[in-house]
């Protein structure tokens, strides 16, 4: 038989293999291997990780029009390490490689965070993980079968209900285990890439960042949760830049800064309850910048006990309002005491 075809043959069967194992399996030297090995490497046939006698083998696919390379696993939790586990899909697919660097270590961040939430917080047994690769981006899909994201936030936190939970977890710093975890990792992921959606039961909240929104979706119910990120393999976007808006220079680069749409959090905005609602847990912030796109009215209790009464509870925050319309406007020029002023900018 054809020593390449056997070859070809075997890493389909075994997907990743040493060149000592195909020396084995073949029972031809490592010099003789070499010379199929090449011409398969040279055709795009295989792909070669690593190097010399660590090198491993796997069949390669040439990305071309719509073709993906992509990578399933169904891994057990318990005892999993997310670095190693990020390791072992690298091994295959050689994002390293093929990835810019900004976006191969926002992928690194992004994937190890989200998965090690999944380890920490889902409480479930397993865990499916995929990987996609092809021309234009990278995708992950990390699925568990826990007790599901915003549950896990509506109970811990005595929410009214699972829409609340969402509520809270765009703020960042919302963590259900403060001993192991500052509640960073899923705030910076939803804004590294181009979209990043976390769905669980009948919910799923999108992160848009190409067109800057965020919406929430109600779904049919799932079990556990599941992230899905995608990032285009040529996005400008830089980790440390996202970092550095958030947890900057003057806040000695801690996470210090959020930034909230207001429209995620109620349709009305009329009463002082909600208004209450959306600034709890704002007190671990230095500075909150308030995104009111697509809210159109605001009642004047709302306003009050948001700017008036929660600024002068907390004179060392500073707010800035962004995309107000001329009706937000008018009713903050009638609430916002002149002491805030300089802690308040309005554009």
């Amino acid at each position: 038989m054809d020593i390449k075809k056997q070859i070809l043959d075997k890493l389909n069967e075994s997907e990743l293999l040493t060149g000592q194992e195909l020396c084995k399996f073949l029972d031809i030297s490592r010099q003789a291997l070499n010379k199929h090995i090449q011409t398969l490497i040279e055709t795009g046939k295989i792909v070669k990780h690593g190097r010399t006698r660590g090198a491993v083998y796997r069949i390669g696919t040439k990305p071309k029009g719509n073709a993906v390379d992509k990578l399933c696993r169904i891994i057990n939790l318990s005892g999993a390490h997310e670095d190693q586990v990020f390791d072992d899909f690298n091994v295959i697919l050689n994002t390293k490689k093929m990835l810019d660097k900004n976006i191969y270590d926002i992928l690194y961040y992004s994937f190890t965070e989200m998965l090690n939430n999944a380890i920490d917080h889902s409480s479930s047994e397993k865990c499916n993980i995929s990987i996609s690769l092809d021309m234009y981006k990278i995708r992950f899909i990390i699925r568990d079968n826990g007790i599901g994201i915003f549950s896990s936030i509506h109970k811990k936190f005595g929410l009214p209900d699972e829409n609340s939970a969402i509520g809270e977890l765009i703020k960042g710093k919302t963590t259900t285990m403060k001993e192991r975890h500052s509640g960073e990792g899923i705030f910076f992921t939803s804004k590294l890439g181009d979209i990043v959606s976390f769905r669980s039961h009948g919910l799923k909240i999108v992160f848009d960042n190409v067109r800057k929104d965020v919406f929430v979706q109600k779904k049919r119910f799932i079990a556990g949760t599941e992230v899905d990120f995608e990032i285009n393999r040529h996005s400008k976007r830089k980790i440390d830049k996202c970092f550095h808006q958030f947890a900057p220079e003057e806040f000695d680069y801690k996470f210090d800064r959020t930034s909230i749409l207001v429209k995620l959090f109620h349709k009305d905005y009329v009463s002082r309850s909600e208004a209450k609602r959306l600034v709890s847990g704002l007190d671990k912030f230095k500075e909150v910048i308030l995104d009111f796109k697509d809210v159109d009215s605001m009642g004047q209790g709302f306003a009050d006990e948001l700017f008036r009464v929660f600024m002068s509870v907390h004179p060392e925050i500073k707010v800035h309002v962004r995309n107000a319309g001329d009706p937000v406007k008018i009713i903050l020029s009638h609430v916002v005491d002149n002491d805030i002023n300089d802690r308040l900018t309005i554009g």
